[in-house]
């Protein structure tokens, strides 16, 4: 993989990239937008333009950053929105309050079911057959085009540009990177630098949910900010870590953050 660090591309001419105040939460850059402007700012925009892409951040996503060096992935993003409920309470630690949480699973289903018509196509990397055939089924008046890379591809050079040139050659107005983080935000990265064009939404798992192969927790759940235990229990194996490591992790970015801040204050 290179090395070098790649360049977001600029504005096109008389857009503005992004609505509301960018933060910063445990060292990762956060957009201030609830789903709503989200949504409006993904789908307003013209099929064909400069790629840019969203990420969806959460509490596995800050650690994993703060510990190797990823926060350009999220400065670099168009939009950067809170993929966490835990982080979203711990935020006002630190003077922020976020909008809501924007969850990837979300954004990916009104994609899907409000914004895209008969003939559309869609590209998706990564994902399994068995998952792709069931989105094709569910939705069979898109074209889905699909590329899964090999895992662990993000650090093999020739995979990389096996997924860049899928992209480039299947041009869409929506780009679902679903390779998990960072693999995902570093692809994007590397779409921009190639002049890939539409959005690139990164969305880990999100079309699982989609497809009904994971189910979101009930409203009572969620408000309940309980959702993290409807989800482990459904999937313990890939869910352990980012509950009983990460998000205890998180809290000491959090004091990290807030000590700094009353540093600054007192100078």
């Amino acid at each position: 993989m290179s090395s070098r660090t790649p360049v977001c591309p600029q504005p096109a001419p008389g857009e503005n990239p992004r609505k509301g105040a960018r933060v910063d939460v445990a060292g990762t850059p956060f957009d201030l937008l609830a789903i709503e402007e989200v949504d409006r700012l993904i789908t307003e925009r013209p099929a064909g333009e400069v790629f840019r892409y969203v990420a969806t951040p959460n509490v596995d996503h800050v650690v994993r950053s703060a510990r190797k060096g990823y926060r350009h992935l999220y400065e670099g993003a168009w939009i950067s929105v809170c993929d966490s409920r835990v982080l979203a309470r711990l935020a006002p630690l630190v003077g922020v309050r976020f909008p809501e949480v924007v969850t990837g699973s979300d954004l990916t289903r009104r994609v899907f079911e409000r914004h895209l018509d008969s003939g559309d196509q869609v590209t998706v990397i990564g994902s399994d057959d068995a998952t792709i055939l069931e989105l094709r089924r569910r939705f069979p008046h898109l074209a889905i085009r699909h590329h899964n890379p090999p895992m662990g591809f993000i650090r093999n050079e020739a995979n990389i540009a096996d997924a860049v040139r899928f992209v480039l050659a299947n041009p869409s107005r929506f780009v679902f990177l679903a390779v998990g983080s960072p693999q995902q935000e570093l692809l994007a990265q590397r779409l921009a630098d190639a002049g890939a064009t539409g959005v690139g939404l990164c969305i880990g798992a999100s079309i699982l949910f989609v497809v009904g192969a994971e189910k979101r927790a009930p409203l009572w759940v969620q408000r309940l900010n309980l959702e993290w235990l409807f989800r482990f229990a459904q999937n313990p194996r890939r869910l352990w870590r980012r509950y009983f490591v990460d998000d205890p992790l998180v809290l000491a970015l959090i004091a990290k953050q807030k000590f700094e801040m009353a540093t600054k204050n007192r100078e």
